[in-house]
């Protein structure tokens, strides 16, 4: 997988659904604030997959190098 330039708000968002993943207790408004705020870095960025997007931002959240 290429490099991926993550924004920084981007990460903190998926950190605060993980947490909420983790507690049993992810909302709607918390998991579409994230998908929205993904998809929107995607199509502003020409070329980038949301799907790619989303799967390194979860990466890099998820499994910090």
């Amino acid at each position: 997988m290429a490099d991926i330039d993550i924004p920084p708000h981007l990460v903190e968002l998926e950190r605060a659904a993980y947490a909420e993943q983790q507690a049993g207790a992810l909302t709607v408004a918390t998991a579409a604030a994230v998908q929205q705020a993904i998809t929107k870095h995607a199509a502003a960025t020409n070329g980038l997959s949301r799907y790619e997007l989303e799967r390194a931002v979860k990466a890099a959240v998820r499994h910090p190098a």
